[in-house]
């Protein structure tokens, strides 16, 4: 295997795991200061109840578990994409 390959397979995975990751982290932490300002308290709460439940489904009753399975599964996809982009550049070469 070749050093390109090795370092873009590693980026890939590396980008396609946290990515799903820091965008759910992103959105439980903006629902949860919704619910911290007056009056809209309420949307935020439910919001975040949403996605926690969202979460629990994919981990099997803990949210936390859930986000790193989707983490997990997105960091494989970004890496067999990467393989698939890699060899089919190389034949057309």
């Amino acid at each position: 295997m070749s050093s390109n390959l090795l370092r873009s397979l590693s980026l890939a995975t590396i980008l396609s795991f946290f990515a799903p990751i820091s965008i759910v982290s992103g959105s439980l932490a903006g629902t949860w200061l919704l619910t911290c300002i007056p009056g809209i308290s309420e949307i935020g709460q439910i919001t975040t109840n949403m996605l926690l439940a969202f979460l629990d489904t994919f981990g099997g009753g803990c949210a936390f578990q859930g986000m790193l399975t989707i983490g997990i599964v997105c960091g494989f996809v970004g890496a067999l994409f990467d393989i698939y982009a890699f060899y089919s550049f190389r034949t057309q070469k």
